[in-house]
């Protein structure tokens, strides 16, 4: 069933990331110059925030991994400690991607200010929105879920494990939005 629902997903962002490439060939100026001035540099304003994001994400699918690897060595200490750490992780993303946008929004670029600012939050909206759920699911593993640990140790870990190729494409998406979008 993961493998069909990250399939659909790889279809959702590959219809964007196809709309994107479709658009940005086609305008004479890219990033377009709005109403209200041109993007460019507030996206040199902003790549240092979208590298820090970056590494962010990189380092929780490393922490689901070893996540993962401390419930093969059945370890549940570890487990909570690398599982909260990759929730931690998926909270500072929003954290920053939260004043990322605020600044955006203050400056006066709004999706309506121009195709590039409709795509970037279309785009990021929808992978935050990836974050989000992927941060309940972690949470209720990391809550109330891990019950299932006490009784059913090897099921609890093939769930990890498939809640781990869930948070890996969340992070191999911004992987290919970070280029596009930021540099």
């Amino acid at each position: 069933g993961i493998w069909l629902f990250l399939a659909s997903e790889i279809m959702l962002f590959g219809g964007l990331f196809s709309a994107y490439i479709l658009l940005r060939t086609g305008a004479p100026v890219w990033p377009p110059i709005g109403e209200h001035g041109s993007i460019a540099h507030l996206l040199t304003e902003t790549i240092p925030h979208a590298t820090f994001n970056t590494v962010i994400l990189i380092l929780s699918s490393v922490t689901m991994v070893m996540a993962w690897v401390s419930l093969k060595m059945k370890d549940l200490s570890k487990f909570r400690l690398y599982l909260g750490t990759t929730i931690v992780c998926a909270l500072i993303f929003l954290v920053v991607k939260y004043f990322e946008y605020s600044h955006k929004i203050h400056e006066g670029f709004v999706p309506s200010h121009d195709t590039y600012m409709a795509l970037y939050f279309t785009l990021t909206g929808l992978h935050g929105l990836h974050i989000i759920g992927g941060i309940i699911v972690l949470a209720y593993f990391f809550g109330p879920g891990i019950k299932m640990w006490g009784t059913e140790p090897e099921r609890f870990t093939n769930r990890i494990e498939i809640i781990g190729l869930y948070w890996h494409f969340v992070d191999l998406v911004w992987i290919f939005l970070f280029p596009i979008l930021y540099l």
